[in-house]
Order: structure tokens, then sequence, then C-alpha cells
């Protein structure tokens, strides 16, 4: 069975953190439940049965010891395929195998439109943290969460018209943000 791909970052980050907080039964469960994906993951790229189990504990290892450098507000999966990725790339170089595959056609560990909406996500909370706080919070409510312009007015104490305005100036905002980033 097939895990959705927003419940597997939930679930496993949920794991991890546990994990890192000491619960040894949640560690021992977020590796078990990473085997099958990082088997499949590396079994598409290689095809040996044994390279790709070796890979796999290769993997497993590195998350055991590298589980320190895990930063709790990013993604669980982006950094899981990280270090999948390194490992893979390790593989190659010992093999002395070169194999070319353009970025935006690598699959996740976990799936494809994980890591690019776990990607979206990091990018837009990247762009957010330069906004003021105030112009932050009503993109977050109103463009995010989805809450209506009289939601957020009630809530805020602003009135609606004030909350349209404040969100326009949040997206013009934004827009120079990325054409800065883009030329």
């Amino acid at each position: 069975m097939r895990i959705p791909p927003q419940s597997a970052e939930t679930d496993l980050k949920a794991l991890m953190l546990a994990a890192l907080a000491g619960d040894g039964v949640a560690y021992g469960k977020l590796l078990g439940d990473l085997t099958p994906h990082l088997r499949a993951y590396f079994g598409r790229r290689l095809g040996a049965a044994a390279e790709t189990e070796d890979l796999v504990q290769e993997t497993l290892i590195a998350i055991h010891t590298k589980r320190a450098s895990f930063d709790p507000t990013q993604p669980f999966t982006a950094w899981l395929h990280a270090i999948a990725r390194y490992k893979l790339i390790d593989h190659y170089r010992r093999s002395r195998v070169r194999r070319t595959l353009p970025l935006e056609h690598a699959e996740c560990v976990t799936d494809d439109a994980d890591a690019r909406a776990t990607e979206a996500v990091r990018d837009i909370e990247h762009l957010l943290q330069k906004l003021p706080a105030g112009k932050r919070d009503l993109i977050r409510r109103v463009k995010l969460e989805g809450m209506s312009t009289a939601d957020v007015a009630a809530s805020t104490g602003l009135s609606e018209s004030a909350v349209k305005v404040g969100v326009h100036r949040a997206l013009k905002a934004l827009a120079k943000l990325l054409g800065e980033r883009d030329p």
C-alpha cells in the first residue's frame, strides 16, 4: 500500500521528532518505515538486489549518525532524500559509474510530488520570512489557510478593506522579492 505524500511527510517527521526526543519505539518504527521507501529508491536506480540492500543499510546508518543534524523546521523527506542521494552518488563514485540525469527528472525517496511540495513550502516560508510580521500574517491567513477577509478582519481588529489592502501590498512585496531573485 502506498502512503499518500503529505501523510508520509507528516508521519515520518512525527516519528523523527519523537525519536530525537528519546522515544526508542518511534525510532525503530521510523527506520522500519523508511526501509521499503529506500529499497524502492535504490532499486529503481541500481536493479541489483545486493547493491540495493547495501545502500539501504548505509543510508539507515547515515540517518542514525546524522540524526542530530535534522532541522525540525524543515521537511523530513527533503533531509532524507539528500542523505539517500549522497549515498547513491558515493556508490557511483566507488564503482566508477557515471550516470547523468537532469535534476528536474530526479525522483524523491517517497514520491516526486512530495519533493516538489516540500520544496515549494520551503521556498514560500523563506520568502514569507522577508516580509514584516503583519503582512506575513495576512498572507498566511488569507492565501495559505484560506480564511475569508471578513474572518481575518474580525480576528485582527482590522477593517475588511484594510485586510484586502494589506494582502495586496504583501503580494506586491512578494512579487518584488521574486523579481529580485529571477531578473
